[in-house]
């Protein structure tokens, strides 16, 4: 199910947050979480009810191993006895991966096989899972966690809600469950919260403007420029990679707007994914600010364990550039995401090794070589294979062709002898001026105003943030004319 359908928004939110809160008030917490649950699992399987047992395979599966951690080191004289922990652990892991392996990379290995070997095995076509990736990692996670001693408290119907809680489930945030689970047991945090209610309106309203106005406004250029990348001229490869670099970044960040917005609604507070990603100066602030919490699993449950920063320079890049390989890797079943994971790695080694020799850069021009990199780098995230992000580059540096508009024919013809020509400079991608402005627009968006967390904060149920709530929910909803999937669906 959408955040942005009218399924969602006039039924089941409502339906779910009126008897979620009403058994509360009865003091049925149990009844409440376990009614939160069937919610978060109907949700799920809104899509196609098959991977429903799925889903509850991999959480009986990952709780047992959790407990089997826990209930060693609640009882440390078992230690000695049974099977090792980090067995355990191990074991764990491992399942999860495979598991993940198989619905998302089986394809892939397939394909990669057949051209290695010359054999001829058939592609299974397998149907990716929705949020498979997300509650596979937030549970390796987990598991993790109750091998550090970090899990207090091991209850199936809380696990279960832990994991299923719909507002994070189908792309994130990633979670700790050590930072949910003291927020559902809370007792102020079930009853009714108007303050939470009211923000959560107006930061769901945020989102869903950002997504189904801008994201799918900048889709229809992005989508038109890649289907059409041989045919690109100067302004429409540019126009093409930005408009999805603006595309990914609203329909991303208004995901997790209406994620957290909804989860504050129920007095629950998801951690923070984004923090204008597109203000960084350098590529590891980017990272400090584009899907925060993926960024916080890699460094805590990958660069750590493989030695981080503790063990000489060298080892830091290799750690450094690995991480950042098996991210590109998440997002996808593609060498195209492996190449953009190992540019952002070889730049994040780039940046370390700038850092160590001291070196300083000016502020606007730090600015513009990250947002740059960021938007190139975009178009491999993009692009089905290289061919096609090649094409796109080309385009950019002006190899295919330079067009201007029409009118500025009578006053600029004399750049036509070299090798500029005048017509619809932008028709490749169905645009026109309105493009180049609005493209303009979004960057002024996106480096100038604050960003939704920081307009949250500042939230009074005032007039004024009533009325600006009231204008982009209803635009937002009155925009809901097309089915618009999020584009971390897909990964």
């Amino acid at each position: 199910m959408l955040f942005n359908s009218y399924e969602f928004i006039f039924f089941f939110l409502p339906i779910t947050f009126g008897i979620y809160f009403w058994l509360n008030k009865k003091r049925l917490t149990q009844a409440s979480k376990a009614w939160m649950v069937f919610a978060s699992l109907f949700f799920y399987s809104w899509w196609n009810i098959i991977y429903l047992p799925l889903i509850l395979g991999s959480i009986l599966f990952n709780f047992s191993v959790g407990s089997a951690i826990s209930r060693i080191y609640s009882t440390p004289t078992t230690i000695k006895k049974g099977i090792p922990p980090k067995t355990i652990l191990a074991v764990g892991i491992i399942s999860n991966i495979l598991l993940l392996g198989y619905f998302k990379y089986m394809d892939f290995f397939i394909t990669n096989a057949n051209t290695l070997a010359g054999t001829h095995w058939d592609l299974m076509h397998i149907v990716l899972p929705l949020g498979i990736s997300f509650f596979t990692f937030t549970q390796i996670a987990y598991l993790v966690d109750a091998y550090r001693g970090e899990v207090k408290e091991m209850d199936y119907l809380n696990y279960t809600l832990f994991v299923t809680f719909f507002p994070h489930l189908l792309a994130g945030p990633i979670l700790h469950h050590k930072e949910m689970m003291p927020q559902f047991d809370a007792l102020r945090n079930k009853v009714i919260n108007h303050k939470n209610l009211s923000a959560g309106v107006f930061l769901f309203s945020i989102g869903l403007f950002k997504k189904v106005v801008i994201a799918d406004t900048f889709a229809q250029w992005a989508n038109a420029g890649f289907e059409t990348t041989q045919a690109l001229n100067f302004f429409e490869a540019w126009a093409t990679s930005l408009s999805y670099t603006f595309q990914l970044y609203f329909d991303f960040s208004g995901y997790t707007d209406m994620a957290l917005a909804v989860a504050l609604m129920f007095n629950i507070k998801l951690p923070i994914n984004f923090n204008s990603p597109y203000k960084a100066l350098n590529i590891q602030d980017f990272w400090r600010r584009w899907h925060i919490t993926l960024s916080r699993f890699l460094r805590d449950y990958i660069y750590i364990p493989l030695g981080g920063n503790r063990t000489g320079e060298f080892r830091t890049y290799a750690n450094l550039f690995t991480v950042f390989l098996i991210g590109g890797l998440w997002h996808g079943a593609s060498w195209m995401f492996v190449i953009w994971g190992a540019m952002h790695g070889i730049a994040i080694v780039l940046h370390r090794a700038w850092q160590q020799m001291g070196k300083k850069m000016n502020t606007f021009l730090a600015w513009f070589i990250t947002f740059n990199f960021i938007n190139i780098t975009w178009i491999f995230f993009r692009a089905k294979d290289w061919t096609q992000a090649n094409n796109v580059i080309s385009g950019m540096i002006g190899k295919h062709e330079i067009t201007l508009p029409n009118f500025l024919a009578h006053k600029l013809l004399f750049l036509s002898n070299f090798g500029i020509s005048f017509g619809g400079f932008l028709s490749n991608i169905n645009g026109d001026i309105l493009t180049l402005v609005i493209i303009i627009l979004g960057l002024g968006g996106v480096l100038v105003f604050k960003n939704s967390m920081q307009l949250t904060k500042q939230f009074k149920p005032t007039l004024y943030f009533q009325l600006w709530t009231s204008l982009a929910l209803v635009y937002g909803i009155l925009s809901l004319t097309k089915i618009s999937e999020f584009l971390y669906f897909n990964f």
